[in-house]
């Protein structure tokens, strides 16, 4: 009977440590794989690091974009016998044209074609370019506009539609 306890002990005994033997051979990396593993681990946690930091400045970023998208206060002394318009900027920058008597034609380039366009597309209600360049197509929308105000349609822009342009802009508030 001891032989026996003896014998089954002992393929009990050789079971487990075959058992572990083999456990030990599959688990085995060798050196570059547990490098490369510890290397993505560490990647893994790095991208997760900046995901939060691109979090933390679009947060930040919108944040900015509203601010700056919020009128500053304009003191309630200012505001007296004040008339501001919904499009007072371009009627800033279009007044400027009138100013400095500048005359816009096919082939005028520059921020005052810019201008021009950017009121055109206001007036179109469109979003085209605004690419500072007085092109066939901003004749076109030039002449069009004269035409509608009662002025001489000839796709030129100088003082007296750029007045119109002003005046058409105070109408919209």
């Amino acid at each position: 009977m001891e032989k026996l306890k003896f014998i089954l002990f002992s393929i009990i005994t050789l079971s487990l440590l075959g058992l572990i033997g083999y456990w030990s051979i599959v688990t085995l990396q060798s050196g570059t794989e547990y490098k490369t593993t510890q290397k993505i681990s560490q990647l893994q946690k790095d991208n997760e690091d900046l995901k939060a930091q691109v979090k933390k400045l679009a947060d930040e970023v919108g944040t900015l974009q509203s601010k700056a998208e919020e009128p500053a206060p304009v003191p309630a002394k200012e505001l007296e016998g004040i008339v501001a318009y919904e499009y007072q900027n371009l009627i800033n920058e279009i007044q400027k044209l009138i100013n400095s008597k500048v005359f816009l034609k096919l082939k005028s380039s520059g921020s005052s074609v810019g201008t021009v366009q950017r009121f055109l597309n206001i007036y179109n209600n469109t979003s085209n370019k605004v690419d500072n360049d007085y092109g066939a197509s901003t004749k076109t929308a030039v002449s069009a506009f004269q035409k509608a105000q009662g002025l001489t349609a000839d796709g030129e822009a100088g003082p007296g539609t750029f007045g119109k342009m002003i005046d058409w802009l105070k109408k919209q508030g």
